[in-house]
């Protein structure tokens, strides 16, 4: 009765939460106070501050079940926050990949489909090792 199985379909809020978690315990290791904002609320995903409050991150989060394109959406011109953290495979081997915004919009693929344009993040641009666990891109708190 208590085990998961990993095959499981899982809500799409269960599988946001577990990246947005995992993010929020990282940051908290590297000395980080990591809150997470409003869930469904237009804006970042975390705030985390140091622990006198003289330093400040944004970060948002994207979380996926497995190795796939990361939606962005219809304007790239929307994108928000400081880093961008992308983690996929939660439930078996979560892997998280630290980007910076404009490296998101430089690498995001154009899709058109009846006149619709969006954009993607295609894992062959986001599954490298520049990313790969790079949490020293976001640092420790002064």
């Amino acid at each position: 009765m208590g085990v998961v199985r990993e095959s499981m379909k899982r809500d799409s809020q269960v599988t946001g939460n577990i990246g947005l978690y995992w993010t929020c315990y990282h940051l908290s290791r590297m000395g980080w106070n990591a809150m997470p904002t409003s869930r469904n609320a237009r804006g970042v995903d975390i705030i985390a501050y140091n622990g006198d409050c003289t330093q400040m991150i944004s970060l948002q989060v994207k979380t996926l079940s497995k190795r796939n394109p990361v939606p962005l959406g219809k304007f790239l011109d929307r994108l928000m926050g400081q880093f961008w953290v992308i983690v996929n495979n939660v439930v078996a081997a979560p892997q998280t990949y630290i980007m910076l915004p404009q490296e998101v919009k430089d690498l995001a693929h154009r899709g058109e489909k009846d006149g619709r344009v969006s954009y993607w993040l295609q894992p062959s641009s986001y599954c490298i090792e520049q990313f790969h666990e790079a949490w020293n891109r976001i640092g420790k708190p002064n």
